[in-house]
């Protein structure tokens, strides 16, 4: 195994209808099945989590990537939605899409290899990749 650089710990009670909170004791959520499922909306879901964490951690491969390049990318912002999808046979998937946009880089090709490659580093990126969908865009202009 390689060597670790970071161990993030959490403790959830309840599911989605619970609570979490990390051992730093510095992100304590409550949980709540969103209103289009049924549930109160009255505190956040997996979904909503994931889809933060994977845009911020996608911004951060975003600027390794600019900076290997030497292309300012500082500015970028990432619109972040992750679906949440039944598979047909009782279980669910989940799909993500990333609309990255890079107001510093106005070459579209440039934008889009910055992003392609960014897929490529990413830490949630690689962790997902074959697992579940993930369509990106790179200042509206889709990234294959």
């Amino acid at each position: 195994m390689a060597k670790v650089l970071y161990t993030a710990e959490a403790t959830v009670t309840g599911g989605r209808s619970g609570h979490g909170r990390t051992s730093d004791g510095r992100l304590e959520v409550d949980l709540s099945p969103p209103s289009e499922m049924g549930g109160s909306g009255g505190g956040t879901n997996p979904e909503q989590l994931f889809a933060i964490g994977y845009a911020a951690c996608f911004e951060g491969a975003l600027g390794v990537v600019a900076r290997r390049r030497s292309v300012d990318a500082d500015d970028a912002s990432i619109d972040s939605r992750v679906h949440l999808l039944p598979t047909g046979d009782g279980a669910f998937s989940i799909a993500v899409d990333l609309d990255v946009t890079l107001p510093s880089i106005g070459d579209e090709q440039t934008a889009i290899e910055i992003v392609r490659a960014a897929h490529a580093v990413c830490p949630y990126s690689n962790a997902t990749r074959g697992n579940i969908a993930v369509t990106l865009t790179a200042n509206g202009a889709a990234v294959g």
